[in-house]
């Protein structure tokens, strides 16, 4: 179920209609009837240069708004705008607006209006996947403010919900399930609630791939990618297009789309099961349910490891950082891996760290790292990255990990999980610790890491597939 973010202020301003753009005429769908919206919007218009920090916040910075469309057009002048493809050199800061419809009619007309933006700009957003609807409007946080509270309480009066034909049979929290919407004309009716994602995460190393390069085989039931470094292997919460199951399709001119069977991170490239048919996709879940599939890794880390088992718990938190500790927590979840060997090379030299964006972060000896061969056991998220940040031993160019080990390389009691963990007298002093520990870490990578899915196979050694050289030894 979607949340409301904070909100700061209640405020009335009106919204002009747009004038119909000559080149997109055939998208609009006229309506005479006024709209209404409650809108959360966010209204700065910072951006970040093409090759910094790309990690991006679901919150954004935000006012309540209540905002009519005028009849008399043009009241407010229309920003310009060139599409979302193809992509901009700059990234823009995230802004997600949450509206409720008060009177229905086509979602691009209704989010053309509510907010002032292109038909154009809106007709992409909805083909990137970045417009979600539910049929009744989300409660709102804790920190909601009285005018907030207020106007939910009157777009969820049970005497309201009765008249809603749409919600009929279903429970509250059923009705308030999102969905992504997936055509330009399809139709909002008064009191569905609206999440647009105006700024969706992009993905410009897309552009700069060779995809048929990167193809490592191609059978009747999958395809076997070598994914890039800098790119998403099935698409963020608003962004579906930018993936490399898309870019893969087009690359080998298929006429259905490949499905994505497991995931890596958008900064670890490798071998990645790309399904062909809906049967193969559940037949590859199930192997990996089931533990068929066997993953080999290659991790460029800044300090020796030992080979063997490396065993942590993680914290069972949605959002990175990825806290691990090496004692036992009740609730954590299980996190191990194997080292299977670890050999000393050079540290990637300037050209290529500005090649695939690696931050320096004055590691303390730059002059070599170490190639570990890396078995893994189970698959949490950022596991081979939080496991060895934790040793002491981040991988290279890891930009959210790295500046919290240097940080307990200096100061060995600043981790409350660490090695020399001091005790606490409650459970909510630890917790508190804790955050304040994941706080420290940094934001997720621009573009690569010293990670790579160097091996995949299953059905024990039937299907077996290398991904080649990595990029560091380039």
């Amino acid at each position: 179920m979607a949340m409301v973010p904070n909100c700061r202020s209640f405020i009335i301003s009106p919204v002009s209609i747009l004038r119909t753009l000559a080149a997109t005429t055939s998208l609009r769908h006229s309506h005479k009837s006024t709209s209404f919206c409650c809108s959360i919007r966010d209204s700065d218009l910072i951006f970040r240069k093409k090759n910094s920090c790309r990690s991006f916040s679901s919150d954004s910075a935000a006012s309540l708004a209540v905002t009519s469309t005028p009849s008399t057009p043009n009241s407010i002048r229309q920003e310009e705008y060139g599409r979302l493809l193809p992509c901009p050199a700059e990234n823009f800061l995230p802004r997600i607006e949450h509206l409720v419809v008060k009177d229905g009619g086509s979602i691009l007309d209704f989010i053309t209006k509510a907010l002032n933006l292109p038909p154009l700009y809106v007709a992409d957003l909805i083909h990137f996947g970045a417009v979600f609807y539910a049929l009744v409007c989300p409660q709102p946080p804790s920190t909601a403010t009285p005018e907030e509270i207020k106007l939910y309480k009157e777009v969820t009066d049970p005497s309201v919900l009765r008249n809603r034909p749409s919600i009929k049979g279903k429970t509250l929290r059923e009705a308030q399930k999102t969905f992504r919407i997936a055509h330009i004309d399809e139709f909002v009716e008064a009191g569905t609630y609206v999440r647009v994602h105006v700024r969706p995460k992009r993905f410009p190393r897309c552009y700069e791939i060779d995809w048929r390069s990167r193809i490592i085989a191609v059978t009747e039931s999958y395809v076997v990618l070598n994914k890039p470094a800098g790119t998403s292997v099935g698409g963020t919460t608003d962004n579906i297009e930018e993936t490399c199951a898309t870019f893969a399709t087009r690359a080998l001119e298929l006429t259905t789309p490949l499905m994505t069977t497991h995931q890596i991170d958008n900064c670890t490239e490798g071998c990645v099961v790309l399904a062909r048919t809906k049967d193969y996709c559940s037949v590859f879940h199930r192997k990996i349910r089931e533990k068929q599939v066997k993953k080999l890794y290659l991790a460029l880390a800044a300090a020796y490891v030992p080979c063997g088992v490396m065993t942590h718990y993680m914290r069972p938190f949605r959002m990175a950082p990825k806290i691990v500790s090496k004692d036992f927590i009740k609730g954590w979840n299980l996190c191990q891996h194997e080292v299977l060997e670890c050999r000393k090379v050079p540290w990637p030299n300037a050209l290529l760290e500005k090649k695939y964006g690696i931050e320096d972060f004055n590691w303390p000896n730059k002059e070599f790292a170490y190639e570990c061969k890396i078995n893994l056991l189970t698959g949490r998220t950022h596991q081979i990255r939080a496991q060895l940040a934790a040793c002491g031993a981040p991988i290279v160019g890891d930009s959210m990990y790295t500046p919290a080990a240097i940080l307990e390389l200096a100061s060995p009691g600043v981790n409350p999980l660490g090695k020399y963990k001091k005790q606490f007298e409650s459970m909510a002093d630890r917790e508190c610790a804790i955050e304040e520990w994941a706080a420290k870490h940094g934001k997720e990578p621009g573009v690569a890491i010293g990670l790579q899915a160097c091996e995949i196979s299953w059905d024990e050694g039937e299907h077996f597939y290398e991904a080649g050289a990595p990029w560091w030894t380039q």
